[in-house]
């Protein structure tokens, strides 16, 4: 009998765990790689169990409406960039050679009235011609003055350019085509999308050929620095553990311990299983732990895999 009472007595101090080391578990938080546009999906780059690394694509949807977008935007953009140019410099140089011709004509044509004026006011002195044919060449020397004078002003109008309203607008109407632009290389260029961050490839929601939504995910990621240790410490223990302190972590099989840090301390306390709160179950208290490890540190670790922690020496 007492033999068979050691042998108990034996097996459960065995069984019983350290007091400095808590239990837990891995927790992983993803990072799910979707487009913001739906789309058919046309290639699937990467595959469930794959490491990629930072900028690797891993998915494209079909894009052909989004690039005749885009071509399309960039031919509004060109046209009104040139209206715009045409506005602002003024006339063409053969235009204005045109207008410069028509005034040299026009103050030739005034010479002319002009001399014809004054050979007519001569001979209304010598009572030679009537008043009448006097006023006809008078009116003639002042119609080709004048138009001289409109001429002069079509050639400054020509060589200004387009009016200030004229031109602002033309401005804004390039101003709205190059944002059309934008937009539609923006929606081009997130037709494909690419990791985000190096690691995992957890899991691939889509196949090729499947539609895809708007802001669905295709692609669920796994960075090793986004796996995380979490533990549960009594009560008794908390005030040993701090946010920023080092923990070592340990997981079933070969390998050294790895070093992690405490990242987030629960200010809520656990019960498991639920009990009343008294002095007499304050040991079955625990409160929840994080710590995260450094780099690819976890590189190897999965999800779920349970763990002892303690702290680091």
């Amino acid at each position: 009998m007492s033999v068979l009472l050691f042998g108990v007595l034996l097996l459960a101090g065995c069984a019983k765990r350290d007091a400095g080391t808590w239990q837990g578990y891995l927790e992983a938080e993803f990072v799910q790689v979707g487009a913001p546009l739906p789309g058919r999906l046309e290639t699937l780059s990467v595959a469930k169990g794959q490491r990629v690394e930072a900028g690797a694509t891993l998915f494209a949807l079909e894009s052909v409406a989004e690039r005749a977008a885009l071509g399309e935007a960039r031919g509004a953009l060109r046209s009104a960039e040139a209206r715009l140019a045409d506005l602002e410099k003024g006339a063409r140089p053969s235009e204005i050679a045109a207008v410069e011709s028509q005034l040299a004509e026009a103050r030739a044509r005034a010479d002319m009235a002009a001399l014809d004026l004054s050979r007519q006011q001569q001979l209304l002195g010598a009572t030679v011609i009537s008043q009448d044919d006097y006023d006809r060449s008078r009116h003639a020397s002042e119609a080709a003055a004048a138009a001289v004078a409109q001429i002069e002003a079509n050639l400054e109008t020509a060589k200004l350019g387009g009016r200030a309203d004229a031109v602002a607008s033309a401005r804004a109407q390039a101003a709205s085509a190059r944002a059309t632009v934008d937009r539609a290389e923006w929606n081009a260029s997130q037709m494909a999308q690419a990791a985000p961050r190096g690691g995992l490839v957890f899991d691939t929601l889509y196949r090729e050929g499947e539609y895809v939504a708007a802001g669905r995910p295709v692609v669920v990621l796994l960075p090793p620095e986004f796996l995380k240790v979490r533990f549960f410490v009594p009560e008794a223990a908390l005030a040993s553990v701090k946010s920023g302190g080092r923990v070592r972590v340990a997981v079933n099989g070969p390998g050294a311990p790895l070093e992690a840090r405490v990242s987030y301390v629960s200010p809520s306390p656990e019960y498991t299983p639920p009990v009343l709160y008294n002095r007499e179950n304050r040991a079955k208290l625990v409160f929840m732990v994080e710590a995260v490890f450094a780099g690819e540190a976890a590189r190897d670790l999965h999800p779920g895999q349970p763990v002892d922690v303690r702290l680091a020496e």
